[in-house]
C-alpha cells in the first residue's frame, strides 16, 4: 500500500522540490502551506507521515505536530527547518517527531528519513496486528480451558464484540429439543436480546447477516445482525448473533469463526466432562445415585437452608435371599428396589444406595409430617409388590425405614444421616417392616 504523505511548508519552492521528489519515490503526496490548512486535511483522511516546518502562518509546526498526535496518535513525523539549533530540535522530538532535518535538505537525506518512518509506522501497524492475533489467541485458550459453562461463553462473547467491533453479542444453544435458547448476553438489553433471538432462530442458526429492528443509543431503529454458527463434528450447538455497526471485513469475520469454533470446543468438553461426572455419581448397579452425591445434596440443601427429610431404608432379611436364590438373583432385586423406590417419590427428590441392601432417599423441601406418609407409601409399596415376577422368583421383600428432618431434628449434614439411620435400626431390632421418626434418645447403631 502507498504511504500518504502530507507536506506543509509556506514557502512554495520547498513545497513543490519536496512534494515532486516525493512523489517520484512512490509516495502518496498531498501538499498545505498553512497549519489550518494541513489541520483541515488531517481531520479529512489519514496519513502516514506529516512532513512540517516549524515556522509556519498562524501557528507553528510543534503545534500543528501536538494537535495531529491528537487526531491519529500512530502517526509519522518530521520537522524540517532553517533553525540550526539543538532547542527546536529538542521540543521537535519530545512533540513526537521521528526525525529533524535542516534546510537545505538534499534528496537524499530526505529519502533516507522518509522511508525510516514509513518502516517505522509499517513494522508498529505489523506488531498491532501481531498483539491482536496474540490476544485473541490467548483469549481462545482461555475459552477452551474453562470448565465454568458461563465463564467460557462470557469470554467468547467478549471477544467476538472486540473482534467485530459489535454493541453487543448474544450465544443461543440448542437445547434437548433442537431449538436455539438464549444462553448468555453482552451489551444488549433484553429487547435487543429477544429481537435477537427471533432473527437467529427464524434463520436455524446459519451463517448470515440480517436487518434487524431494534432499539440503539443512536436512535437508529434497525440495525446488522451476523449470525455465525456454533458448531462441531457432531453438528450444530448453537449460534452466535452480533449487532454491527456495518459490514464486518474478511478479517473481522475469520476471527469472529476462530472464537466460535473455540467455544463450541470448549462445550464439547463441557459437554463430556458433564456425563463422566454424572456417571461418577451414580451407583454401578442400581444406576441411582451414590453416597458420594449424597453428601454433595446434603450439603447442597443445609447450606440452601430449607427443609429437607431424610428416609434411610433397610431390606429386611435380604441374606434370606442371598443364600436362598444366590447373588445374582440378590443384585436384581437389588434393581427392582430402586425403581420401587423412585416410583414412590418425586422427579426432584434425590434416592441413593447408601451399600448393600441400604438406601436413602432425601426429600426437598419437606418436614416430618409429610415425610412420614412418603416413608409410609414407600413401605407398603414395598410390601405388596412382587419382585422379579418376569424371572420367576416372585419373592416377597419388606423394608424398615428411619428418618430424621432437617431443621427439625438437627443442623448438622453428618446427624441427620445418622438420626435416620439409628430410627431404622430401632424397626429393624422391633417388629420390622415399620417406620420409624428419629429421636436423641436413640442408641448409636452397632457396627455392620
Amino acid at each position: 500500500m502507498t504511504a500518504a504523505v502530507l507536506l506543509v511548508d509556506d514557502e512554495r519552492f520547498a513545497r513543490t522540490v519536496y512534494s515532486d521528489y516525493l512523489r517520484q519515490a512512490g509516495y502518496e503526496v498531498q501538499v498545505a502551506d498553512t497549519a489550518d490548512a494541513a489541520l483541515e486535511e488531517l481531520r479529512r483522511r489519514r496519513f502516514d507521515l506529516l512532513i512540517t516546518d516549524i515556522i509556519l502562518p498562524g501557528a507553528d509546526g510543534l503545534e500543528l505536530l501536538g494537535e495531529a498526535k491528537r487526531l491519529d496518535p500512530n502517526i509519522e513525523a518530521i520537522v524540517i527547518t532553517a533553525l540550526d539549533r539543538v532547542d527546536p530540535a529538542v521540543r521537535a522530538m519530545k512533540s513526537g517527531a521521528s526525525d529533524y532535518l535542516v534546510k537545505p535538505v538534499t534528496p537524499e537525506a530526505l529519502q533516507v528519513a522518509v522511508q525510516k518512518c514509513v518502516s517505522a509506522r509499517a513494522l508498529l501497524a505489523e506488531n498491532k496486528v501481531l498483539r491482536s492475533h496474540l490476544r485473541l489467541f490467548e483469549t481462545c485458550q482461555r475459552i477452551t480451558a474453562s470448565l465454568d459453562h458461563d465463564r467460557a461463553v462470557d469470554l467468547a462473547l467478549g471477544a467476538l464484540s472486540r473482534e467485530l467491533g459489535a454493541h453487543g453479542a448474544l450465544f443461543l444453544e440448542r437445547d434437548a429439543g433442537g431449538r436455539l435458547v438464549p444462553s448468555g448476553h453482552t451489551g444488549l438489553d433484553q429487547a435487543q436480546v429477544g429481537a435477537l433471538a427471533a432473527a437467529a432462530s427464524a434463520r436455524g442458526g446459519v451463517r448470515v447477516r440480517v436487518p434487524v429492528r431494534v432499539s440503539l443509543e443512536g436512535g437508529a431503529s434497525t440495525a446488522p445482525a451476523l449470525i455465525l454458527p456454533v458448531a462441531g463434528d457432531d453438528g450444530t450447538l448453537g449460534a452466535v448473533c452480533a449487532l454491527v455497526d456495518g459490514d464486518a471485513d474478511d478479517h473481522q469475520i475469520r476471527s469472529a469463526e476462530f472464537v466460535c469454533s473455540h467455544l463450541a470446543l470448549a462445550l464439547r468438553t463441557l459437554g463430556h466432562l458433564k456425563q463422566v461426572e454424572h456417571l461418577a455419581y451414580l451407583d454401578d448397579l442400581t444406576h441411582l445415585y451414590n453416597t458420594r452425591f449424597l453428601e454433595l445434596v446434603l450439603e447442597r440443601e443445609i447450606q440452601g437452608g430449607r427443609p429437607f427429610t431424610v428416609l434411610f431404608l433397610d431390606l429386611d432379611r435380604f441374606k434370606t435371599v442371598n443364600d436362598q436364590h444366590g447373588h445374582l438373583v440378590g443384585s436384581k432385586l437389588l434393581v427392582e428396589v430402586g425403581r420401587v423406590l423412585k416410583g414412590c417419590v418425586r422427579e426432584e427428590d434425590i434416592v441413593a444406595r447408601y451399600g448393600g441392601d441400604e438406601y436413602v432417599a432425601v426429600l426437598l423441601g419437606i418436614d416430618s409430617g409429610g415425610a412420614l406418609k412418603v416413608a409410609e407409601r414407600i413401605r407398603r409399596s414395598m410390601e405388596d409388590h412382587v419382585f422379579l415376577s418376569r424371572e420367576g422368583a416372585k419373592l416377597r421383600v419388606t423394608a424398615s425405614i428411619g428418618l430424621a428432618s432437617y431443621p427439625e431434628h438437627t443442623t448438622r449434614k453428618d446427624e441427620v444421616l445418622d438420626l435416620a439411620d439409628r430410627a431404622m435400626y430401632r424397626g429393624k431390632r422391633s417388629t420390622r417392616n415399620v417406620v420409624y421418626i428419629a429421636s436423641r434418645d436413640l442408641p448409636p447403631v452397632p457396627a455392620r
